[in-house]
């Protein structure tokens, strides 16, 4: 099974969201996106991004309470018509039926399906995936006198043949690089 791997620094807000828009020109229908972080990591945040990017219809917020959002397709920004995004937060599920309850199968290929909170849950969807681990300093971790403090960081694992020619790092020096000048 192929596995490609990067990682990259997201010292805001406005980084994580370059993050989900610089992954929607990458990212087709049918994708799935598992994402793992603690509460505040940004999980959220990424999928406003990539929803703006990828042009979808609706306000992406934190599915937490109805556990599934659709967003139909709308127009990108070259113009042309994306796939929808279905957000699934996983955290309240009980376990592999309760995600099968939700039925993605039906809109899997037609979208891309962002899983927060989907680690040991959702692999089962798919065997290419790309799956993103989104961390950020807590408690005794934060070093004030340091500019790096409160940094974020995102590590992105692609999984499968899917991802074999996708550059994953080359996208994440991008990001890093419009996040340092901006």
């Amino acid at each position: 099974m192929v596995v490609t791997q990067a990682r990259v620094d997201l010292p805001s807000a406005e980084a994580t969201r370059a993050l989900g828009a610089a992954l929607a020109d990458v990212l087709a229908a049918g994708d799935l996106v598992i994402l793992t972080g603690d509460l505040g990591a940004g999980k959220t945040t990424f999928t406003q991004g990539l929803g703006a990017a990828l042009g979808v219809r609706g306000q992406v917020a934190s599915p937490t309470f109805i556990v599934a959002r659709e967003h139909p397709p709308g127009p990108r920004r070259d113009g042309s018509l994306g796939p929808g995004l279905v957000h699934v937060d996983a955290y309240r599920l009980g376990g592999l039926g309760e995600l099968d309850a939700l039925d993605l199968d039906a809109s899997l290929e037609e979208s891309v399906t962002v899983v927060e909170w989907g680690r040991g849950l959702a692999e089962a969807l798919a065997d290419d995936r790309l799956e993103i681990e989104l961390v950020r300093p807590r408690g005794g971790d934060v070093d004030l006198e340091h500019p790096e403090a409160g940094v974020r960081h995102a590590t992105l694992r692609g999984v499968g043949d899917r991802w074999a020619g996708v550059d994953l790092q080359a996208l994440a020096d991008a990001v890093a690089g419009g996040a340092e000048r901006g």
